[in-house]
């Protein structure tokens, strides 16, 4: 041993039997072994740095799981080596760099304490150094193993086989193998724990013989990958000559084949110029390329795209304009301004045989038949049907195509419909444009600006194809149930038609026409297996179903009959029907219960209209008072909008106390709470302005409101009422609840033409302009002296019950 490691034992053991603990993660350090360590723990970089200044020795034990930080005394192996710090570094980061001397094993015998670091105190293994035949045999084996890895492995280098020939104590021998061999934590740890240094030896050099067997097993795969290769080469080689023996006899292969097959679709597929001389150059530059080349599949599935397009294939436009009006009415029912816009695209398509496909948006509520309605249109004219999902679509490239730079690039869905489709004519769908989103990879909506637009589309180009391809006799149907998400310059490349939902009585055809009889198909069942009464399917609308569309409607359809076909399947022969007072018994309790009259007759409470997305729907606004200071409460998750209208309302009504019969102290000495349920929802909006004056109005003069009264209209500061929007399905929504009279703003009255007949004769519309007007209509006697004789602040109100 060096008289420096004489001297550094010396020390350590006049250091005493404590010693600090550094844990090591995945290294495991041996006796006699320099090895480089970085540490980024502040607290042990802190414990280098005293050992270093004092001169101290440190001991430095693997962990037992690299990935934990801060180990305590559990996590630790209880055998290490002890050592000492040659070498420090600091780095800008906060790590630190040090050269570590390993010196000689220790072990571990009782912790100290485990903070700020590990403290133990530890017994010093002195080796006993001995040697013995056996230990000789042994050493020289282990030269001659060192030979043989560091001549196979790449990673060894000849210094190991030098330094292991220099190397007479058979333990520094092991510990310096063990130490460049590629083993795991577990392993180098068993070998440092071994003391005997015969059974250390020998497990050493067991390591050794199996890295030397997969070095030698590397090898050989080696060998015959590259006896593969070379095989290869030559076939490629005898492949090419055989061809050019085969051109010299006038035969053809399979590849040449191919390429003239290619030339022949190139030359029936009629492409415009661009895409002509893209294809020819295409296949001139695959006809040199190699087949085994990965560029050769590319340009071939290019080539193939190229030709399989329907560049000058068409449908043949179906222009009978009552043909394709009796095929819209045998798929829908009503609809009617739908169906005039296409016979009137059809009329003029018939007298003028280039016209651009027209480019049409319908929007309403989810069930009305938007997604259907293209389908019929399209069977209508006599053209094939394509449609795509935009719903959750967030990247550019679904609707341009990815660049042929990228690995697995296809077109973009507006090209594959087209191929599709074999037509370059069809009706196509673009379902769900307003719930198109964005991120990182593009606007999907930015790039619909080219499809959508008859200036532009007519030289729409893809990414993959990089030719301009021809749109303008595709007819695109969007779909949406909102309008406001899409963005305006979209919006205003399209023909919005509205298709609000349906009245209960159009339910009702619609149910017996189409619905009844595709559910009867659908269960296997017959007609004379189940009788519909109009009663019936108007409990179900009624009861069961709250909804603008049909969906609903059509899954109650669905459940009665697979009731039905239970019944039919155990083998009843008799008709089964349907009674109206035992619906029950096939559909469960009533969903939907009458609740306007009960709400209606309390004071303070006022039913309003408002439309969502899913169409129109009754909305009650509830006011209450109690003894305060002139506070607001606003409760029913309102969004900004309504609460401003709370205050415009509260407002209006405090500047009309006189007209009114209130106190204008009282309005000082109250506090106030608009509820709207249900409180889960979100709702916003100016429309509800007139109603909640109403509410307030009703509560201070303690009138309840008229019956079967409903309302909507934003109103000012000044007590004028505003146009409001979505009055047809407002009033679709007001005549299924049951109310008799809905007033409206004047400026709405222009509106009424659109409302269904059958609403226009249940329900009476009341035109107003000014809140008075309103409340005058809604409270009658308002400007009387109120019932009693009391005054506003002198009344208990007495509150709606709670929603839950």
């Amino acid at each position: 041993m060096p008289e420096s490691e004489h001297e550094l034992l010396q020390k350590i053991r006049e250091q005493g039997d404590e010693l600090a603990i550094l844990p090591t993660k995945a290294v495991v350090v041996f006796p006699s072994m320099v090895m480089p360590l970085m540490i980024n723990d502040e607290k042990y970089a802190r414990l280098i740095d005293q050992t270093l200044m004092k001169g101290r020795a440190i001991g430095l034990f693997a962990q037992k799981t690299p990935d934990e930080e801060n180990p305590g005394p559990e996590g630790i192996y209880r055998v290490g080596t002890v050592g000492t710090i040659l070498k420090m570094l600091r780095f800008p980061d906060g790590s630190v760099r040090f050269l570590v001397q390993g010196l000689s094993r220790v072990k571990i015998t009782e912790i100290v304490r485990s903070e700020p670091f590990i403290t133990a105190r530890t017994e010093l293994i002195e080796e006993q150094v001995k040697t013995t035949v056996e230990i000789e045999a042994l050493v020289r084996h282990a030269h001659e193993l060192i030979k043989q890895a560091v001549a196979l492995s790449p990673n060894l280098s000849e210094d190991l086989q030098i330094s292991a020939i220099n190397t007479e104590e058979a333990g520094k021998l092991a510990d310096l193998i063990a130490s460049n061999l590629n083993l795991s934590t577990e392993k180098r740890q068993d070998i440092l724990a071994t003391f005997d240094i015969k059974t250390r030896l020998e497990k050493v050099l067991t390591q050794v013989k199996k890295e030397i067997e997969v070095l030698e097993l590397s090898h050989k795969i080696q060998s015959e990958a590259a006896t593969e290769m070379g095989r290869m080469q030559k076939e490629f080689i005898l492949r090419e000559q055989l061809k050019a023996i085969r051109r010299e006899l006038g035969d053809s292969d399979d590849r040449t084949e191919e390429l003239d097959e290619f030339k022949k679709k190139i030359a029936e597929a009629h492409m415009p110029e661009l895409a002509l001389k893209a294809a020819e150059k295409e296949l001139d530059r695959l006809s040199k390329m190699n087949p085994s080349a990965a560029e050769y599949t590319v340009s071939r599935t290019y080539l193939d795209w190229l030709v399989c397009l329907p560049w000058d294939r068409k449908s043949r436009d179906i222009l009978d304009i009552n043909k394709a009006l009796a095929i819209l009415d045998e798929d829908h029912y009503d609809l009617e301004k739908v169906k005039e816009r296409i016979l009137e695209f059809l009329a003029v398509r018939k007298l003028k045989a280039d016209l651009k496909g027209p480019i049409l948006c319908f929007v309403g509520p989810p069930g009305v038949g938007k997604t259907s309605l293209g389908r019929s249109i399209a069977r209508a004219m006599g053209r094939k049907f394509q449609r795509i999902s935009l719903g959750g679509m967030r990247d550019e490239a679904e609707i341009r195509g990815h660049r042929r730079t990228y690995i697995g690039a296809l077109p973009g869905r507006i090209i594959q419909g087209l191929r599709r489709a074999e037509s370059n004519n069809p009706v196509f769908m673009l379902d769900e444009i307003d719930k198109i989103g964005q991120d990182f990879r593009g606007d999907p909506a930015s790039a619909l600006l080219e499809v959508l637009d008859p200036e532009q589309n007519n030289s729409f180009s893809d990414h993959y194809l990089d030719v301009p391809f021809d749109l303008s006799n595709v007819m695109f149907i969007t779909t949406a149930n909102l309008l406001h998400p899409i963005p305006a310059v979209l919006r205003d490349r399209m023909e919005v038609i509205e298709m609000p939902g349906y009245t209960d009585l159009e339910k009702v055809q619609i149910a017996k026409r189409y619905l009844v009889p595709r559910e009867l198909e659908n269960h296997g069942l017959k007609k004379r297996h189940i009788l519909f009464s109009d009663a019936v399917l108007k409990r179900i609308i009624r009861d069961y179903t709250r909804e603008s569309g049909l969906r609903n409607l059509d899954r109650e359809v669905a459940t009665i009959c697979r009731k039905v076909a239970r019944v039919v399947a155990t083998g009843k022969k008799s008709a089964v029907v349907i009674k109206a007072d035992k619906l029950h018994t096939y559909l469960g309790p009533v969903k939907f219960l009458p609740e306007l009259i009960d709400r209606t007759a309390q004071i303070g409470v006022v039913p309003g209209l408002a439309w969502t997305s899913a169409g129109g729907s009754l909305l009650f606004v509830e006011v209450s008072s109690m003894p305060g200071k002139g506070n607001l409460t606003l409760t029913g998750s309102l969004g900004d909008v309504m609460k401003e209208s709370v205050k415009a309302a509260l407002t209006n009504i405090r500047s009309d106390y006189r007209r009114l019969g209130l106190d204008q102290e009282m309005f000082a000495k109250t506090d106030f709470h608009v509820h709207v349920p249900a409180g889960a929802t979100p709702k916003d909006g100016p429309s509800a302005g007139i109603t909640i004056a109403t509410a307030i109005a009703s509560l201070l003069t303690n009138r309840p409101v008229a019956p079967r009264l409903g309302m909507t209209g934003e109103i000012t500061l000044h007590g004028q009422v505003l146009a409001i929007g979505g009055l047809k399905e407002k009033s679709l929504a007001a005549y299924r609840s049951g109310i008799k009279r809905v007033i409206i703003p004047k400026d709405n009255e222009k509106d009424l033409v659109e409302i269904p007949e059958e609403v226009r004769k249940n329900v009476e519309f009341i035109p107003v302009r000014r809140i008075k007007e309103v409340l005058d209509i809604a409270l009658p006697g308002i400007t009387k002296k109120s019932p009693g004789g009391k005054s506003p602040k002198d009344r208990t109100v007495r509150g709606p019950a709670k929603r839950t």
